[in-house]
């Protein structure tokens, strides 16, 4: 869904690509998965978090079909022979031997989703109508951007599991709450990832760029530093939003929401007084 603000005021474009919790009921049916195991893959709630974008003068295009459904964030060529009837198996390609292709063979943990293969005519349409319309809005508001602009900044929003950021910890240092990925320079000019590095630091969030997460399909395609399009995946940790087990807001969400609703205005310099979001000062962070 694309949710455009009264006017675009800044460079500045926000994407969901995980967070659709839309279940086709014959997809549910289908599934080897209970309804709520299935939602282990989502990027729960960080459209939500994000949701201040366009009263802050960005667009954010949020998906509606699950990840588990199709992975907007793989290419459609990322085809698993191992779940799609009369697909050859490709050269290697890890995310597609780890199941996790355009059509994802499992989610969270390695838990398969099917207990078969599904024809090719059904994988090219679940293509059709989701991944080609999303990505062709996607690309639009980009290309939009750049010509008002002159550049385009991509804010590619995603979460991780805590267990991932804590993996990261070095002895008494605790593991990065954000995760900026900018394909170690090749999809963002160092300037602008700074800049975010920034917004988020002085929101009191420790931040890391590229480890464990550098970034994937979106931001491999859409940036290009050279044209003035710079791509940056942010990945932050679920545990400072929602309970992970239950996939529930936990009772700090809205304060963290409204954390991130000043990181917004940060990055896309609006006044967040102004757009009636926050009055007061910053929130604490909802874990620590």
């Amino acid at each position: 869904m694309l949710h455009r603000p009264g006017q675009q005021t800044c460079p500045v474009v926000f994407s969901s690509p995980h967070s659709g919790r839309i279940y086709p009921p014959d997809f549910l049916q289908d599934s080897a998965l209970d309804s709520h195991a299935i939602r282990s893959s989502e990027d729960a709630f960080i459209d939500q978090l994000f949701g201040a974008a366009p009263a802050l003068g960005a667009p954010l295009l949020a998906a509606r079909a699950p990840r588990a459904f199709v992975d907007l964030n793989r290419g459609p060529d990322e085809l698993d022979p191992a779940v799609i009837e009369g697909v050859e198996r490709p050269a290697h390609n890890p995310r597609i031997s780890s199941g996790l292709g355009v059509i994802p063979r499992v989610v969270a943990g390695g838990r398969h989703i099917y207990r078969g293969k599904m024809a090719r005519p059904e994988a090219e349409a679940r293509l059709q109508s989701f991944w080609h319309p999303w990505h062709d809005a996607l690309r639009g508001l980009i290309e939009e951007t750049r010509e008002i602009f002159g550049k385009a900044v991509l804010f590619d929003c995603h979460s991780m599991p805590h267990e991932a950021a804590d993996l990261q910890s070095r002895g008494s240092q605790p593991g990065p709450q954000i995760v900026l990925g900018d394909r170690f320079g090749a999809s963002a000019g160092r300037d602008v990832v700074d800049q975010i590095a920034g917004a988020f630091e002085a929101a009191g969030l420790r931040v890391s760029r590229n480890m464990p997460f550098a970034g994937a399909y979106i931001t491999q395609t859409y940036g290009r530093p050279s044209r003035n399009v710079h791509a940056v995946q942010i990945e932050i940790d679920r545990q400072l939003y929602m309970d992970e087990a239950r996939i529930e807001p936990h009772g700090g969400f809205e304060g963290f929401r409204q954390l991130i609703t000043g990181v917004i205005a940060e990055v896309t310099g609006a006044d967040i007084h102004a757009a009636g979001l926050m009055t007061g000062s910053r929130p604490p962070l909802a874990a620590e």
